[in-house]
């Protein structure tokens, strides 16, 4: 029993050095309870929770069947792919089955007879949940490798895409980047997107099968080439701003760009050998569940983390109910060995039974008003409770009190609203002529210039009055001797005095024309 005991206690450190214990009962000066530590799951084959899509639609050989030839023998294309035959066909499934006594079996792609047209292929793998990559992704080809290829990343199930490294035969003439190598990279570049040439130059070889992501070589820049120092790199991890991130997927897709050549160029007289074949991907990695589990299942069709600390969600992204007096956060790795759990605490547990939904880690006792407060309310909240938007901000009408974005910006149109605050819908109140939740339109008869101002004249141009013509439906262009915004008032009523000045302007115009007129009048006698 004693050597058991001792055999634990030596076992214990390590383990939990590897964050692999989230809690343990211990028994302290006020009595038994939970100590809790920073966890995660095992690393896992991913391959096989993975759900694959091939496109474009008919790029998988075989419907219609047609025949192909390969790299080493380019004349003698007897081998041929049948959709409808199961021992001719290479459905994307055979990229993920066992591969019984060395038989290879492979997903293949059409040939390239529609040369020069592209022949491009996308393969995408969906977990429908976030994983953290642990090991190289590891493509085995058949038939020669893509000479050029993308692999990409989605972290929002394939909402949108990242580019995750570059593959070609020329980087430069490819892509217009410089090849470059993952050894190669340092401690404040080990999260960049390169080009390499190393797994797409023809090799002449069978054996040149596989295209990495090197994984263990970007670790091995913190944690050494032997991966012993993992210390140093679940530090680097938790301390080098996207690292973590760059690591993490829910999504992968390998766009297939050009078939390998064989060494050559193109040779168009024989197009049957040039095609893509993947006989095997390897993923290995763990679910992410934010240090806050170290167990992940599979349940109704995907990967959950069985959540520990008193969270909840498919990677434990959140607080349980009732279990919300602090923000959610994720688990650290550190401090070394054990990490931090940043478990959710009961709500009264440490706050005095004041709830914040999440929104404060902080509560503070008013005594003149014998209250007990939410201090500095984050996520645009505010209030007693952080129950409340701030000015500015509306209630999110599908979301709990407890969600992160409960509180939607108003985003008030500052020219056509009155302020930027709005109403409990998230309308503002605008000015006159302005209309729109956001007072950014225009009511009828208005039209917009840094603001709403009335239309003075429509298409028939009946608003106009005396003799006005009506420019771009917007304003009058008033005659001589009438202004307004209708022209409707007369230049000499408005104002005397330019009355005056106009009268005496004609006048003076009228005197100049008749002394031309005598002039001409009279050298017309003289003829």
């Amino acid at each position: 029993m004693l050597y058991l005991v001792a055999l634990l206690s030596h076992c214990l450190p390590l383990a939990m050095g590897q964050y692999d214990i989230c809690k343990s009962w211990v028994t302290t000066d006020d009595g038994p309870s939970w100590e809790f530590y920073a966890c995660q799951p095992k690393a896992m084959r991913m391959k096989d929770y993975v759900t694959v899509r091939v496109d474009p639609a008919g790029i998988t050989c075989g419907d219609p069947p047609e025949r192909f030839c390969t790299h080493e023998n380019p004349y003698l294309c007897s081998d041929e792919c049948d959709a409808s035959n199961p021992d001719l066909a290479h459905p994307p499934k055979l990229m993920f089955d066992s591969e019984d006594e060395g038989l290879a079996t492979y997903w293949q792609s059409v040939t390239w007879r529609r040369y020069p047209e592209p022949l491009l292929a996308n393969i995408t793998l969906s977990w429908n949940k976030s994983i953290e990559l642990t090991d190289d992704i590891v493509i085995t080809f058949e038939y020669g490798r893509p000479t050029i290829m993308m692999l990409e990343k989605s972290l929002d199930n394939g909402r949108t895409w990242h580019p995750y490294q570059y593959y070609a035969d020329d980087c430069m003439e490819a892509f217009s980047m410089p090849a470059r190598r993952v050894r190669d990279l340092s401690t404040t570049s080990a999260n960049r997107v390169l080009c390499t040439e190393e797994y797409s130059r023809w090799a002449g070889s069978k054996k040149e099968k596989t295209v990495r992501f090197e994984v263990r070589d970007r670790f091995a820049i913190f944690a050494g080439p032997d991966l012993k120092n993992m210390d140093n790199l679940y530090t680097r991890l938790e301390s080098a701003k996207g690292l973590k991130d760059f690591f993490t997927v829910t999504d992968l897709r390998m766009r297939l760009l050009r078939p390998a050549l064989g060494g050559t160029y193109v040779q168009r007289e024989n197009l049957y050998k040039y095609f893509y074949a993947v006989s095997n991907i390897e993923v290995t990695g763990r679910c992410k569940c934010n240090l806050h589990a170290n167990l992940c299942t599979f349940k109704e069709g995907s990967l959950q983390c069985e959540c520990e600390h008193n969270t909840t969600g498919q990677d434990c992204g959140k607080c349980k109910k009732n279990f919300r007096s602090r923000s959610w956060r994720a688990g650290s790795y550190l401090p070394l060995p054990n990490g931090s759990p940043n478990a959710c605490a009961a709500a009264g547990s440490a706050f005095g039974n004041c709830e914040c939904y999440g929104h404060s880690n902080r509560c503070s006792y008013i005594d003149f008003l014998n209250v007990v407060t939410c201090v500095s309310c984050k996520h645009n909240t505010r209030g007693q409770h952080c129950q409340h938007c701030r000015l500015g901000f509306y209630r999110n009408s599908s979301a709990e009190l407890d969600d992160e974005n409960v509180c939607i910006e108003c985003n008030c149109n500052q020219i056509g609203s009155m302020h930027d605050r709005c109403n409990e819908t998230g309308y503002c109140e605008c000015k006159e002529g302005a209309t729109g939740p956001k007072c950014d339109d225009c009511l009828p008869n208005y039209y917009w210039r840094q603001g709403c101002f009335p239309n003075v004249c429509d298409d028939e141009l009946l608003l106009c009055q005396n003799g006005g013509t009506c420019y771009q439906n917007q304003r009058c262009i008033c005659p001589v001797g009438f202004k307004g915004v209708l022209c409707q008032q007369s230049r000499c009523e408005a104002d005397k005095k330019d009355c005056d000045g106009a009268s005496s302007v004609r006048s003076s115009l009228g005197a100049v024309l008749l002394g031309v007129l005598a002039l001409q009048l009279h050298g017309w006698g003289d003829l």
